[in-house]
Order: C-alpha cells, then sequence, then structure tokens
C-alpha cells in the first residue's frame, strides 16, 4: 500500500538547511497497524505529512496504492486524500456549533454522493462509534472521548482505505483514550489500515507494529513486543 525508499526532506530558511528525513525507507501493507514514535524533532509529524499529501518529499521514492507521488499533479492528489484517506487529530477539529450528522457529513459534501447516500453513509459511520443517539447534538456539548470518536466518524464516513490518526489520545484522560483506541483496533480487525503517531508508548501498544525515529531517520522496525487489546490488556 505504502512504500517509501530513501525519503529525504530539507527545509531551507534564510541559507540554513535542516534535515527532517535523512534516508527514511520501509513499506506498509494493507491491514497493517502502526504506530510511529520517535522524541521532538525526530521526523515523524514531517513523515506523516508526505504520508498524507501535505507536502512533498525533497528526494527519495514514495509510492502509495502502486502511484508513485511525483506521477501526480495537486488536483490527482486532492482527490487521492479525499476519496482513499481518513484522518483524525488531536485537536478533533470539529465545527462544535454544528452536530454530530454535520460534523460527520463533511468529507461527503466535496464528494459525488447523493444526499441519500450521505445519510446512509452518515448514519453507518457515527453507528459505528456508538455515538447515534448523539447525532443531532452540536458537537462543541460534547465530551473529549465522544469529540473524538465524531472525528473517527468523521475519518471513516468515506470508507477510505486507510486511516492516519495523528497524537489522537493527546486530550483524552486514560479512560477515554482506551475507548478510541478500541475502536481503531477494531477498525484495524475490519481490514483497515491505520497509521498512528503518537509519543505514548501505552498508546503505541495497540498497533502491530512500531517505527521508532530518530534524527530523521528509521532507528526502529519491529513488531510490537507488548500488545495490548481493546480494554487495555496485556495480550498474553
Amino acid at each position: 500500500m505504502i512504500e517509501v525508499t530513501n525519503l529525504k526532506k530539507i527545509y531551507a530558511d534564510n541559507q540554513t538547511e535542516t534535515v527532517a528525513l535523512n534516508g527514511v525507507s520501509f513499506r506498509i501493507g494493507k491491514g497493517e497497524f502502526v504506530a510511529i514514535m520517535g522524541p521532538s524533532g525526530s521526523g515523524k509529524s514531517t513523515l506523516m505529512h508526505i504520508l498524507s499529501f501535505l507536502d512533498r518529499p525533497t528526494s527519495g521514492s514514495f509510492s502509495f496504492l502502486g502511484r508513485h507521488i511525483d506521477d501526480l499533479n495537486d488536483l490527482e492528489l486532492a482527490h487521492i486524500r479525499n476519496e482513499n484517506m481518513g484522518f483524525v487529530f488531536q485537536a478533533f477539529n470539529l465545527l462544535p456549533g454544528s452536530s454530530v450528522y454535520e460534523n460527520v457529513e463533511l468529507p461527503l459534501l466535496y464528494s459525488t454522493v447523493s444526499p441519500a447516500g450521505r445519510r446512509e453513509k452518515v448514519l453507518t459511520a457515527v453507528e459505528a462509534v456508538g455515538l447515534s443517539d448523539k447525532i443531532s447534538i452540536p458537537a462543541g456539548k460534547l465530551s473529549g472521548g465522544q469529540k473524538q470518536r465524531v472525528a473517527i466518524a468523521r475519518a471513516l464516513v468515506n470508507d477510505p482505505d486507510i486511516v492516519f490518526a495523528d497524537e489522537p489520545t493527546g486530550n483524552l484522560d486514560s479512560v477515554s483514550g482506551a475507548q478510541v483506541m478500541e475502536i481503531f483496533e477494531n477498525l484495524n480487525k475490519a481490514g483497515r489500515t491505520v497509521i498512528l503517531v503518537t509519543h505514548e508508548t501505552y498508546t503505541a501498544q495497540f498497533a502491530n507494529r512500531l517505527i521508532r525515529l530518530r534524527d530523521g531517520q528509521v532507528e526502529v522496525d519491529e513488531p510490537i513486543a507488548n500488545k495490548r487489546n481493546g480494554r487495555g490488556e496485556f495480550i498474553k
């Protein structure tokens, strides 16, 4: 699904160059659940931006679903991003005055899906995160955990091939965070590819594979040794 080879990203400012990524290579197959970790400045945010088409690498090769990013123009990238990718952010990025339904429907407004089709997709996505009883409530009146579940429903509404989650539990208490990670685990069990960026070891342990970055390079790429299940318990 994703293949990056010798990926580099260099930022230039006032004749000063900062190397954010320095020769990163890996593959992520369909249906994987991967956690990307690393200290501040390791390059994990830069890597997430490139993988999700928000930025382009300075050099190296990056292919998504068999298509090389250099062969795609900005319009094609935007189309793939809307149709094939879902996004969950630490800050939720919801419209607080709009209902759960309206927030989840938002990505579909840029698609060719009919109003009836949009309604069916929204109801299915909201049900998948257990918020059908909150569907008419303004997002601003929900708890933090509920807001993140709305964000997950919004990420799923287009039935994407891959879901990117950037510090999805960073603003949540431990109970809400575990509930959110259980949803991601269930999505992965259903065949969805999930890429998670986190600084929390507990959160990363819900994934199946860890890619750890340091100084713009892959320091570790290995299976999660102590994996947790949907209840937050270690799997023996």
